[in-house]
């Protein structure tokens, strides 16, 4: 009896979710294009426990635990989240051009035949995987603005909850197919919107509401460890490379410019980052050169895939200067972004967008369009339309559901427990034994 209920089961599941994974192969796969794609999933997935360490780093001791822990449980609860219905719906069959329906729920119907709407000469399963990473680190990224005081648990439900109603509709607008951004012409190559905007703003949201730490602009707060810091920054960088490279989605010339112009915005904005903390504070700081080049990663992804070097060495020069001075700015109003989510992701991923309005080319990227400085002033009008509606979404559905959250579960923890620190109070265990 119980053999036949355990059969019956099996034959449900396989009813209910085919995966095709016995279809025969599509002759339009092409192997390199594959093998690109995988390895950019791969490297991408590596961004977020790169992440854990750049933000880990600069916490102080007594939160290194609890902060890593933020990334790399994102890892696990999205993944599980973009499997069950995240992809469906950001990448799902249109619905008015505002999110996909759950057709997808499960990866019903996604095997290994391409899909011709996203990535053509690839299994459609490895365009999802690929996806899944940009839907991991793209709540981990907003961790930042509330380190060393927000509760696990409320962490938790808020990056489900927040990756449901604000990432999956914002990638459908602007990556699905149908998506109505998407349709009026906006561009974003690898996430300048669908990643950075929508988490720095969110970011933004979630420092202002959850308050300020304990001692903020009292007392001095130091990163306890830039070396983790700075192995996390070589580690985003690295995986930078398969985050706008692989969004060619094949292996060949667009993928080859989109990995040179990356590389190329990010020397440009460390070397114009460390330059203006030279003259602003009289000394080149470590933690200023990692920061930097962050924000020339962040600010160059949307518009990787469209322009060439040169536009690219004035992105990253423009990177540096303006991110640096957004997070010079943050004392000034008043608000506690902890490890700057919103000056680098927020204003660069703003920034970024912007440039792509002006630099971009088709000469580059025939699927693309030309920007203002190539004769079009159509697609900046479309980007700075975008930069309005993503801003003002992520900000008042993040304070939405944190307000609800506070409401309920709590937001912060207790005074206590953060002058303790995080991990021994949520986690139960040292970064340090000694």
């Amino acid at each position: 009896m119980k053999n036949k209920m355990v059969s019956a089961f099996v034959l449900l599941v396989v009813f209910l979710f085919p995966l095709n994974l016995h279809a025969q192969i599509d002759s339009k796969i092409d192997t390199g294009d594959t093998a690109w794609i995988l390895i950019s999933s791969a490297l991408v997935m590596l961004m977020t426990p790169g992440l854990a360490l750049f933000y880990g780093g600069m916490v102080r001791r007594k939160n290194v635990l609890g902060t890593i822990m933020q990334s790399f449980i994102a890892i696990a609860v999205i993944s599980l989240q973009w499997i069950l219905f995240g992809y469906s719906l950001s990448f799902g069959p249109d619905i008015h051009g505002v999110i996909g329906s759950l057709d997808w729920a499960g990866l019903r119907g996604v095997g290994v035949e391409p899909n011709p709407d996203y990535a053509p000469t690839v299994p459609h399963i490895a365009f999802m995987i690929y996806q899944a990473m940009f839907a991991v680190i793209t709540p981990a990224l907003i961790t930042g603005a509330f380190a060393e005081r927000m509760k696990f648990s409320a962490f938790l439900i808020f990056t489900l909850v927040w990756s449901t109603v604000v990432y999956d509709p914002i990638a459908h607008w602007i990556w699905g197919n149908g998506g109505w951004l998407r349709n009026i012409g906006v561009l974003d190559f690898a996430g300048g919107l669908v990643v950075h905007l929508s988490s720095g703003i969110s970011a933004l949201a979630a420092a202002i509401i959850i308050g300020k730490r304990k001692g903020y602009l009292q007392e001095a707060i130091y990163p306890h460890n830039l070396p983790m810091t700075v192995l996390g920054a070589g580690l985003l960088w690295f995986g930078w490379f398969g985050f706008n490279a692989g969004s060619a989605l094949s292996s060949g010339a667009l993928s080859a410019m989109a990995f040179v112009v990356t590389h190329t915005s990010a020397v440009a904005a460390t070397v114009a980052w460390v330059v203006i903390e030279w003259i602003h504070r009289g000394k080149p700081t470590m933690l200023g050169a990692a920061t930097g080049s962050i924000a020339g990663l962040a600010t160059i992804t949307p518009a990787s895939g469209f322009v060439g070097p040169m536009p690219a060495v004035v992105i990253g020069l423009v990177a540096g200067g303006i991110c640096y001075l957004a997070l010079n700015m943050k004392t000034r109003f008043g608000y506690d972004d902890s490890l700057d989510a919103f000056g680098v992701h927020g204003v660069g991923g703003a920034v970024g967008i912007l440039c792509t309005g002006l630099f971009a080319q088709k000469l580059i990227n025939p699927s693309g369009a030309d920007g203002l400085f190539f004769g079009s002033y159509k697609l900046l009008i479309a980007q700075i339309i975008a930069i309005g509606i993503i801003s003002v979404y992520s900000f008042v559905v993040t304070a939405i559901i944190l307000k609800v959250l506070d409401m309920s579960v709590g937001l912060r923890v207790d005074e206590e427990s953060e002058v303790s620190g995080l991990d021994i109070t949520q986690h139960g265990e040292s970064g340090y034994s000694l």
